[in-house]
């Protein structure tokens, strides 16, 4: 999934968690910080929420039975993939993926798992830290090598 595809997929799901939530579009464009007019030019797909608002709307709503079901649990995590991607953080521990993961391999000690619905990938070390987050295999696999310091 890209940035783009993300956006996109929030854009065509702002009516549906304003309807789980019981807003009407004037308390949800405050809730969001956008005018009433501009919410009603993204539920009717004119405009975009854009990464920002994407964002803002997942951490506002991060309780969302909507957004956990269309993005496989907590969206913080995807968001998380997408905003670093390539990039390596310190990121803090997991519950361990018991949920919405699926295990993929282990490399040395650490275990690569597959969000079952965001379809992305993230490295855990033994004590369930993530070490990275992508949406490349390859990228996560060489990530972890380079970790073990082999080619």
């Amino acid at each position: 999934m890209t940035r783009e595809a993300f956006v996109s997929e929030l854009d065509r799901q702002v009516k549906l968690v304003r309807t789980e939530y019981g807003f009407n579009q004037e308390v949800m464009a405050r809730v969001l910080g956008i005018s009433k007019k501009t919410l009603v030019e993204i539920e009717k797909g004119r405009s975009s929420l854009g990464w920002t608002g994407a964002v803002a709307l997942c951490a506002i709503f991060a309780e969302s039975q909507v957004l956990s079901g269309l993005l496989g649990g907590e969206a913080g995590e995807l968001v998380r993939a997408l905003a670093f991607q390539n990039l390596r953080p310190a990121y803090p521990r997991t519950l361990g993926g018991k949920v919405w993961w699926r295990f993929v391999e282990s490399v040395g000690p650490y275990v690569i798992q597959q969000n079952i619905l965001s379809q992305h990938y993230r490295a855990l070390d033994p004590e369930d830290g993530r070490v990275c987050s992508s949406f490349d295999l390859e990228e996560i696999r060489r990530q972890l090598r380079e970790l073990e310091g082999t080619p």
